[in-house]
């Protein structure tokens, strides 16, 4: 059983996107903002995010590309009825729908319209120690789905060609990069995530496309923070101005 959603209400893209998001549990952070910028969706393509949470990702992808048909599959109901409600607040309610649904569910996939982009922020680790509360758990830890069901079930809804992006921790780039191959996700590109430059990338996005060869390779990708607190020019430019990543 989870507890009934407290909520609070945040913006991100610098004021450009509303969201409602429960107080507890694994708030929207740098990650779904950073995966909404490495999409690369043109006006008027049709997206698909599975695991939406309350809506951040999707809504960030939309506020950056105008006319686009957004499909989101969530497992909890509540955030699923949630990110549907945040669609409506962002004026999205006729080009979002949210379907409350299991990646397991390959039928799912399957019985969707062909989208021309897929992604994800899926839950991060196969084990160790889970944190406390029923929603936190979901959204980090594996349980029984795991990055292959996440890669499959995007893949399955896509059109040839088209895009499957994840943001993963930088420990199991490798593994995003085996579970894109087995959906039939080739030409990969990784994006790493610096905190700052020098330091070890914690987070790197993965993407490919769906029937495609060719070598993978390794982008530029992004430095966050610079020598004080604050952004790099560059990261301000995403998280605040709305850029595209990669």
């Amino acid at each position: 059983m989870t507890a009934p959603l407290s909520l609070t209400e945040d913006r991100l893209l610098g004021g450009r996107v509303a969201l409602c998001q429960p107080r507890e549990g694994l708030r929207a952070g740098l990650d779904p903002v950073l995966l909404a910028a490495a999409v690369p969706a043109r006006p008027g393509e049709r997206v698909l995010e599975a695991g939406c949470g309350s809506g951040a990702a999707f809504l960030c992808l939309a506020a950056r590309v105008p006319g686009l048909s957004v499909l989101a599959v969530e497992q909890d109901p509540e955030l699923a009825a949630l990110a549907a409600r945040n669609a409506a607040a962002n004026g999205l309610g006729g080009r979002v729908e949210v379907i409350a649904g299991d990646v397991r569910d390959r039928a799912l996939a399957h019985r969707l319209p062909r989208c021309a982009h897929a992604f994800a922020n899926p839950p991060w680790w196969p084990g160790g120690t889970a944190p406390p509360g029923a929603r936190r758990r979901a959204a980090t830890h594996e349980a029984a789905a795991a990055l292959a069901d996440w890669a499959g079930f995007l893949a399955a809804a896509l059109a040839p060609g088209g895009s499957l992006t994840l943001v993963l921790p930088a420990a199991r780039f490798d593994q995003g990069l085996a579970a894109l191959a087995a959906a039939g996700c080739g030409a990969a590109r990784l994006l790493p995530l610096w905190p700052r430059a020098g330091q070890a990338a914690k987070r790197v996005i993965v993407q490919g496309r769906l029937g495609r060869r060719g070598p993978a390779r390794v982008e530029p990708g992004l430095v966050l923070h610079g020598p004080g607190q604050g952004f790099t020019p560059e990261a301000e430019a995403v998280l605040r101005g709305a850029a595209g990543l990669g």
